[in-house]
């Protein structure tokens, strides 16, 4: 079975969702959800161990990369809604939807608006509107949220030093940055190269409040399975969050931790990521 990554495009109501594909396509789907400042190139390590047998599935998030820019200004809500209609256009069943990051408050939104989604894994993020969201709000050294969120500023800053700005994150919050390659940062940084995606990645937290306001008003009881994952070198307890997660009504809740990873879990370690998205979801 061929790993290499298949492009193609799918009109939905917002625009055009880049959408690339590795492995069988008769095979159990996982659908892929990246971060900031990421593209669907952050899932291509693990898609090709995924590939032999399985339906990788990955998206650039709308704005991003090739994906058009839509009206959903980043609130996760919204862009849930723009993977369900990939989801119900390629006819998938059982599937496993992992969002890393941005992606993971995504997969999160998804879960809570179309709870018949048979399995969510979530990594490497903290949940708006689900603790410790608030504490982590209140950390200093997450000040990016704050530049982040301000109108025209970050775009000013970054224009033109996408790679550097996006380096910074990249060397601070991996295990070992040189795991995030030369060719991984170009891809990144085209992603964002232009004014309207730069934007795109901007809005995922100008959409931070909407998003709480969002997850608090669906918080309530689901038996969705749920496995949240975090890097043996990022801050934060799990089991805080885990506990903030059990709080906000999820019932069936695994954790785990992803040795020899910091933040980028799935391009640091995309074997371990692996082993554990398909663990979970053939369990």
């Amino acid at each position: 079975m061929s790993i290499e990554p298949r492009h193609a495009h799918l009109a939905t109501e917002e625009g055009n969702l880049h959408v690339v594909e590795a492995g069988d396509p008769q095979g159990r789907p996982y659908l892929f959800l990246h971060g900031w400042p990421e593209s669907w190139h952050a899932w291509k390590g693990v898609m090709a161990l995924a590939a032999p047998d399985a339906r990788a599935i990955a998206i650039d998030l709308p704005g991003v990369g090739r994906s058009d820019v839509t009206g959903d200004r980043g609130v996760k809500r919204l862009v849930a809604a723009r993977v369900h209609e990939l989801i119900q256009a390629r006819g998938l069943t059982d599937v496993t939807l992992v969002g890393h990051d941005a992606g993971g408050m995504v997969a999160y939104a998804y879960l809570r608006r179309y709870p018949q989604i048979a399995r969510v894994v979530i990594m490497n993020t903290v949940i708006p509107g689900v603790e410790p969201w608030t504490d982590v709000l209140k950390n200093p050294y997450i000040w990016h949220f704050g530049l982040h969120g301000v109108p025209e500023l970050p775009e000013t800053l970054v224009r033109g030093h996408q790679t550097e700005y996006f380096g910074y994150f990249y060397d601070v919050l991996s295990a070992d940055p040189s795991k995030i390659d030369p060719e991984a940062r170009a891809a990144h940084a085209a992603a964002y190269r232009s004014d309207a995606s730069l934007t795109a990645g901007f809005d995922f937290y100008r959409a931070f409040a909407q998003d709480a306001r969002d997850n608090t008003a669906s918080a309530t009881p689901t038996r969705t399975p749920l496995l949240y994952l975090r890097g043996q070198s990022e801050g934060g307890d799990i089991a805080t969050y885990a506990a903030g997660l059990r709080a906000a009504g999820i019932e069936d809740l695994t954790t785990a931790v992803v040795p020899d990873a910091g933040h980028f879990a799935p391009e640091e370690a995309p074997a371990e990521v692996w082993r554990l998205i398909h663990e979970f979801a053939t369990r």
